[in-house]
C-alpha cells in the first residue's frame, strides 16, 4: 500500500511540472492566436491596409523560426528551465511592447520578439516533458504540450471577447488610458509571468544535468520523477553512455535521389505543408475579420471565434484518445476528406455574400451553412492533422536522421504558416469564395497523399522506421 501512494505521490509530481514546462505550450497558443481580434484596431488604428495587416499578423511567425532554430542550442548552454524563463520574460516585455507601440514597424517589432519566444516555447517544452517524463507515461505527458496550445487559442479568444464586451463591442473604443486591441495584445504579460514563476521551481532536466557533470542532483530529480524503484545508478549509467555515443545528424545526412533529400524527409516537410495549406490558421488569426466580412458584428465574431476554440479542444481530446487505438493514416484521412468537404461548402457559402453600401450582409441559409461549415473543418482539423502530425513526425523517421530531419519538417510548417497568415488578407479581398476553393484543394491533394505516400506508424517500434 505505502509503495502504491508513492508511486501515486511521484506520478502527480510529474504530472505537476509537465503541465508547468507545458504553459509555454500555452503561450504559444495564446499569442499566435490574440492577434486574431486585435486585426480590425491594428488596422483602423494606424489606418493601413490589408497587404501591411497581413505583414503585421505573419511577421511574428519568422520570428518563431528563429527561436525555434536557436531554442535548442540556448536549451543546451544555459539548460531547459532557464531557456524557459528566458523565453517567459520574452513573452512578458514583448507583450507590454505590442501594448504601447508608437508606429507600425514598431508593433512588428515587437511581434518579431514575442515570434521568437514562441519558436523557443515550441522546443523547449516538448523537449523538456520528454526527459521528465517516465516512459511509460511519456505519450500521455507529451500530449500536454498540444493541449496547452489549443487552450491558449481558446482562452485568447475569450479573452478578446471580454475586453470588446467591456470596450462597448468595437476593440477602437477606449478602455481607460488604451484602446480595447491594446489590452488584447497586454493580457498575454499575465500568463507570461506565470511561466516564468513555474520555471523557476521546476527542477532542471536530468539530462541536462548529467551533461553538465551535476550527477548527484541528476540522481534526486531522477528519484522525484521516477519513483524509488527505479535503480537510479542504472539510469545516471544509461544518460552517461547516451551522451557519450550520440551524435548530433548534419544536414548533410538528409540527402538523397529525390530532389537532393531522402524520400522520408520530403514526406516529412509535404505533411508539415499541407498541414498549413489546408488554412487552419487562417481560422484562428483572421476568424473575427471573415465574420465581419460577412455581415456579422465585432462583439459576435469574437465570440464565434471563442466557439471555434472550444472546437478545437474537443477534437484535440478525440484524437488523444484515437491515434494510439485506429491508427495515424485513418486519421489523417478521416481528417482530409471532412475538412475538403467542409471548406468547399464554405466557399460555396461564401459566394452568396451580397454588397449593399458599405455593408457586406450573408443572407440565409448561406449565413448558418458558413458557420456551421467553418467549425465542421476545425474540427476535423484538430482530430487529424492538428495532433497526428506532430505524432508523425516525432516517430517516422530512422533514429540517426531523426533530430536533423524534424528540425527541417518544423522549418517547412513555420515558412507555410507563414505564406498563408501572410497572403490571406490580400487573397480574401480578391476574391474569399476562391480562396477558399483553393484551401479545400489542398485538403483533397491532402489525402491522396496520404494514400498514396504515409506509412502506417501504430504499434512499430522506432528502430523500424525508415
Amino acid at each position: 500500500m505505502a509503495s502504491h501512494a508513492a508511486r501515486h505521490e511521484h506520478l502527480g509530481h510529474v504530472v505537476f511540472i509537465t503541465a508547468a514546462a507545458a504553459i509555454g505550450g500555452f503561450l504559444f497558443g495564446y499569442d499566435s492566436s490574440v492577434i486574431n481580434g486585435a486585426v480590425v484596431g491594428i488596422q483602423r488604428y494606424f489606418q493601413v491596409g490589408a497587404v501591411e495587416t497581413g505583414f503585421v499578423v505573419a511577421i511574428a511567425l519568422l520570428g518563431s523560426a528563429v527561436g525555434a532554430w536557436a531554442g535548442g542550442g540556448l536549451a543546451d548552454r544555459w539548460g531547459r528551465t532557464r531557456s524557459m524563463q528566458f523565453a517567459a520574460l520574452l513573452f512578458a516585455v514583448s507583450s507590454i511592447g505590442q501594448m504601447l507601440p508608437f508606429a507600425l514597424w514598431d508593433l512588428a517589432a515587437w511581434r518579431v520578439i514575442a515570434g521568437f519566444a514562441i519558436g523557443m516555447a515550441s522546443v523547449l517544452g516538448p523537449a523538456y516533458i520528454a526527459e521528465v517524463a517516465p516512459a511509460a507515461y511519456r505519450g500521455r505527458l507529451g500530449s500536454f504540450q498540444q493541449l496547452a496550445i489549443v487552450l491558449g487559442i481558446a482562452v485568447s479568444q475569450l479573452v478578446n471577447f471580454v475586453v470588446a464586451s467591456f470596450a462597448g463591442g468595437s476593440v477602437n473604443n477606449p478602455l481607460g488610458a488604451l484602446q480595447a486591441w491594446q489590452w488584447m495584445l497586454g493580457a498575454c504579460a499575465v500568463p507570461a509571468l506565470l511561466y516564468l514563476l513555474f520555471a523557476l521551481n521546476i527542477p532542471e532536466s536530468p539530462r541536462y544535468l548529467v551533461m553538465r557533470g551535476r550527477t548527484e542532483r541528476a540522481r534526486e530529480v531522477l528519484a522525484e520523477v521516477e519513483g524509488g524503484e527505479v535503480d537510479l545508478d542504472d539510469r545516471i549509467a544509461e544518460i552517461q553512455h547516451v551522451l557519450r555515443t550520440e551524435r548530433v545528424p548534419g544536414l548533410r545526412e538528409l540527402r538523397g535521389p529525390a530532389l537532393g533529400l531522402l524520400p522520408i524527409v520530403w514526406v516529412g516537410i509535404i505533411l508539415s505543408v499541407f498541414q498549413q495549406f489546408v488554412g487552419i490558421n487562417v481560422i484562428f488569426y483572421y476568424s473575427t475579420v471573415l465574420w465581419q466580412s460577412v455581415g456579422i458584428t465585432q462583439s459576435n465574431s469574437l465570440l464565434i471565434s471563442f466557439s471555434s476554440s472550444v472546437i478545437n479542444i474537443i477534437g484535440t481530446f478525440i484524437a488523444i484518445a484515437l491515434v494510439d487505438r485506429i491508427g495515424r493514416r485513418p486519421l489523417l484521412l478521416v481528417g482530409s476528406a471532412g475538412m475538403a468537404v467542409s471548406l468547399g461548402t464554405a466557399a460555396w457559402a461564401f459566394s452568396a455574400s451580397r454588397k449593399v453600401g458599405s455593408v457586406v450582409t450573408l443572407p440565409p441559409p448561406e449565413g448558418p451553412i458558413a458557420l456551421v461549415a467553418a467549425n465542421l473543418f476545425v474540427l476535423f482539423f484538430a482530430l487529424s492533422w492538428g495532433v497526428v502530425v506532430w505524432v508523425l513526425l516525432g516517430e517516422m523517421f530512422p533514429n540517426r536522421i531523426r533530430a536533423a530531419a524534424l528540425g527541417v519538417a518544423a522549418a517547412a510548417q513555420w515558412i507555410a504558416n507563414w505564406a498563408i497568415t501572410v497572403s490571406f488578407p490580400a487573397l480574401a479581398k480578391w476574391n474569399l469564395t476562391l480562396t477558399y476553393a483553393g484551401y479545400a484543394c489542398f485538403a483533397l491533394l491532402s489525402f491522396l497523399f496520404v494514400t498514396r505516400r504515409v506509412k502506417e506508424t501504430k504499434g512499430r517500434r522506432l528502430e523500424e522506421m525508415g
